[in-house]
């Protein structure tokens, strides 16, 4: 008798021992997540993040000299606060994870998503993310305002043998800017939301889905931030359209995705979206479920200069 009881007792802490910890492990990444969010809105807040400061300066700037592009620049300099795409991207991303994460799958899923939003709160990889609004008022100021951890657009078109798409190209695939809209011959163009739209006419050209893949050029988003600034339904629709593109053009030389090879433009960029870089993308699988321990990032209130590059 006292053998079967200690043979219950011992499968008993068995079973504690073998527990699924990961809805704890869920709720203390949501913690943290919606924790860092807010220090990064404070961030915002005191301009305390390096590159706020030169995205508002440069839009200043160049409304002063190119008065017609006050609206557009304006909108531009609003991801140096709470109300930018950028910021409340990762606010909408967190009330979701909150409140309904059904949607977001099972629980491997809303973990990977935790931590991909505890990655995307660090105020040094917000800071590069920034990188992309300011080298777009950079290059509308057609070389008077230095881009920012980027070389040359000149150099960069002619190392990625990409085609320039005017003003606003960094923002290009970015769901922030705006999205893939299907055309009546099956095909899929860049549609900006709102004040963007004036990118349109300052364009040489609509971009086109399939011509744009093969031919874009370095943006911070398509090469470093993709992973960490996308939502899951995001991502699902990226993937979706590069699926629908292949098979239209299976007969037709084939079609390779635009994320198929990260393009050659950066420079002097952080550890933090290095780190970014080199993560799985969309796996769907947490860092938890493949070592027990959540991913660490790192966060900080503030951010040291990287520095402005020409790229000369």
């Amino acid at each position: 008798m006292k053998i079967k009881l200690l043979l219950v007792f011992c499968m008993s802490l068995l079973v504690v021992a073998c527990g699924d910890d990961r809805p704890a492990q869920l709720k203390s990444n949501i913690q943290r997540a919606d924790y860092l969010v807010e220090n990064l809105g404070q961030n915002l807040d005191t301009n305390a993040i390096r590159n706020t400061s030169i995205l508002r300066e440069y839009a200043k700037l160049l409304a002063q000299e190119k008065p017609d592009l006050k609206p557009l620049l304006g909108q531009l300099s609003r991801d140096a606060s709470r109300d930018g795409p950028m910021y409340q991207g990762l606010q909408n991303r967190l009330k979701t994870v909150k409140e309904q994460p059904q949607v977001l799958g099972d629980i491997e899923a809303q973990l990977y998503e935790t931590e991909n939003l505890i990655a995307a709160a660090d105020a040094i990889l917000f800071n590069d993310a920034l990188s992309d609004p300011i080298n777009v008022i950079a290059d509308m100021s057609e070389g008077k305002l230095a881009r920012v951890n980027a070389i040359s657009k000149q150099r960069s078109l002619q190392a990625n043998g990409a085609e320039d798409n005017g003003a606003g190209s960094q923002l290009v695939g970015n769901p922030g800017y705006g999205s893939w809209q299907s055309n009546s011959s099956g095909g899929s163009f860049w549609q900006w939301y709102g004040m963007y739209a004036m990118f349109s006419a300052l364009s040489p050209r609509r971009v086109q889905y399939d011509r744009w893949s093969s031919r874009r050029d370095y943006s911070y988003y398509n090469d470093y931030g993709r992973n960490r600034y996308t939502s899951p339904q995001q991502a699902k629709s990226q993937d979706n359209l590069a699926k629908k593109t292949n098979k239209q053009f299976a007969n037709k030389g084939g079609f390779k995705s635009p994320y198929a090879k990260s393009k050659t433009g950066a420079s002097r960029m952080s550890s933090s979206s290095q780190q970014a870089q080199k993560s799985a993308p969309f796996s769907g699988k947490s860092s938890f479920s493949r070592t027990k321990s959540s991913s660490s990032f790192r966060n900080s209130k503030s951010t040291s200069s990287r520095g402005i590059s020409r790229g000369k």
